[in-house]
């Protein structure tokens, strides 16, 4: 499911992620071949109602995504009372070689991504949204009906 399924049925969710992932550092967690998991830090890119990432053609994070499409992304907190909220996204990534689409996603990027680059788009299943009024966290959970 796209990003912008997400804005349409949870336009409150979907506009608190955006404020703590896009063009910000993150950690995107993959699964290495041999089973385990590895985190990466990256920058994700959101906008025209998708959910984008550029990388380096021979990162980790690249290859783990190639051979096994399933991934998991967490916002930065500001600090340890981690107050300033929690997001995080479970999916799918699709290696994107279509032109058009990697010239929308140049578009809606803050930053002039290398040629080089590959570029995945991220597929949602679920999300879950932590904002920590009165220093008592409260989640809030979305995801795609199948």
């Amino acid at each position: 499911m796209t990003w912008q399924k997400l804005e349409f049925q949870a336009p409150e969710i979907a506009e608190f992620g955006k404020e703590h992932l896009h063009n910000k550092v993150a950690y995107l967690a993959t699964i290495r071949k041999d089973g385990s998991p590895r985190v990466h830090p990256f920058t994700p890119i959101i906008g025209a109602g998708r959910f984008f990432v550029f990388m380096e053609p021979d990162s980790p994070k690249g290859h783990d995504l190639r051979r096994d499409n399933r991934f998991a992304v967490h916002c930065s907190v500001s600090d340890t009372s981690g107050e300033s909220g929690e997001f995080v996204i479970t999916g799918r990534a699709t290696l994107i070689e279509d032109a058009d689409v990697r010239a929308l996603a140049v578009r809606v990027t803050p930053y002039h991504p290398a040629e080089r680059y590959i570029l995945f788009e991220f597929d949602i299943e679920s999300v879950i949204m932590t904002e920590y009024p009165d220093g008592k966290p409260k989640r809030r959970k979305w995801k795609v009906m199948k």
